[in-house]
């Protein structure tokens, strides 16, 4: 247990000023929920809502090598992103299990943001860090110098749009542009984990509760709301989304994952893992493991991590999320299951929820998908 004081972010009086219930998350002291977190889910599904996740792990590369670094230490092709684009990628060990899962911003021909998920972030900079040897390359802690700050949902494209003359409408999903959003200078990337359309704005700890303010005012008619790190992973959930500790782990390859098509086997040059991936995707092709699928309830009582999935009395899978669904009113869940009870509409699964086997539907990912 560590006696380190949580860190707290540029806007913590502000999350205190609105009464939010704090937590503990990765050793940061970050806002779970301010009211209802059904509230806050409905609100990002139906209208916008407004998230600090300055607790983002962002550390930049940057120098001539720094495409042919990334290209070694992790499993995706970055050489071959562009200017202004991102990347969803993997960073893995020399057995290939998953260090963690990242975004990747091209920001110039030189100079790349690697955004690593909170509780990995320091694991990710010394990996990046003593892989970086032999190329002339810089990696660089960057998680002081920004704030990020997320607007998601269907009425986001409208309310930042009130506040930048950034081309908003050109900016692809998994991009980013250089911009001023309430005057403040900010990233502008439109990728987000909420299954929704949305963006999220890297900018300097001191601008970010002008920013906050700013937002705040220019989404209030539109019903923007501020919302904690719980309706978060509830968002996820619905839309399939995987969660380091949860679906993904050290234990487990992209392969295992079903995350194998973010592994370019196709790149130049050597990568960490490359060896035992290719294993993996053999042992995959063989013998397939098993399958991430959805689980929907037929009763109430709510799934959690850990509870072990049976069919015919016996364990074929272990759930690794699960919490009622504010959009299908049900409880669901996300779980590794043998490839045999994978198909969706499988007969006679359940979950064991405290020795009584709960009736559950199979059913494919994701739970929900946007309208376009």
């Amino acid at each position: 247990m560590s006696s380190s004081p949580l860190r707290r972010t540029a806007l913590d009086a502000v999350h205190r000023a609105l009464g939010a219930t704090m937590t503990d998350f990765a050793g940061w002291d970050m806002p779970l929920r301010y009211g209802s977190e059904r509230d806050e889910h409905l609100a990002v599904r139906t209208r916008a809502g407004l998230f600090d996740l300055s607790h983002m792990g962002e550390i930049t590369v940057t120098g001539p090598g720094a495409a042919a670094l990334l290209d070694h230490a992790l499993v995706g092709a970055i050489g071959a992103v562009r200017t202004g684009r991102a990347r969803y990628t993997m960073i893995c060990r020399e057995d290939g299990g998953i260090l963690d899962d990242l975004i990747v911003y091209r920001l110039d021909e030189t100079e790349f943001m690697v955004v690593a998920n909170a509780s990995n972030a320091q694991v990710v900079l010394d990996a990046l860090t003593e892989r970086s040897a032999g190329f002339d390359a810089e990696v660089r802690d960057d998680r002081d110098a920004y704030a990020l700050l997320a607007v998601q949902g269907p009425e986001s494209p409208g309310i930042l749009a009130s506040l930048t003359d950034a081309d908003l409408d050109g900016l692809k999903y998994y991009a980013g542009l250089p911009g001023t959003v309430a005057g403040v200078p900010a990233l502008i990337a439109r990728t987000g984990y909420t299954g929704e359309d949305g963006f999220e704005l890297f900018v300097a700890p001191a601008d970010a509760e002008k920013l906050w303010q700013a937002l705040t005012d220019a989404g209030a008619a539109a019903g923007l709301t501020p919302c904690g790190l719980s309706c978060r992973d509830t968002l996820r959930l619905e839309a399939g989304m995987p969660l380091y500790g949860h679906e993904l782990s050290t234990a487990l390859t992209p392969f295992d994952a079903g995350l194998g098509r973010v592994v370019k086997f196709g790149k130049e040059g050597d990568f960490v893992g490359r060896a035992a991936l290719e294993e993996a995707a053999a042992r995959a092709e063989q013998n397939p493991p098993r399958v991430l699928v959805g689980l929907v309830a037929e009763g109430r009582r709510v799934p959690r991590a850990g509870y072990a999935v049976v069919a015919d009395g016996a364990v074929i899978g272990e759930v690794t999320s699960g919490a009622p669904s504010p959009t299908l009113g049900r409880p669901i869940a996300m779980a590794y299951v043998d490839a045999a009870h994978a198909a969706p509409g499988t007969p006679g699964v359940g979950v064991d929820i405290r020795g009584t086997h709960e009736p559950y539907e199979v059913v494919a990912l994701p739970f929900y998908r946007r309208q376009k």
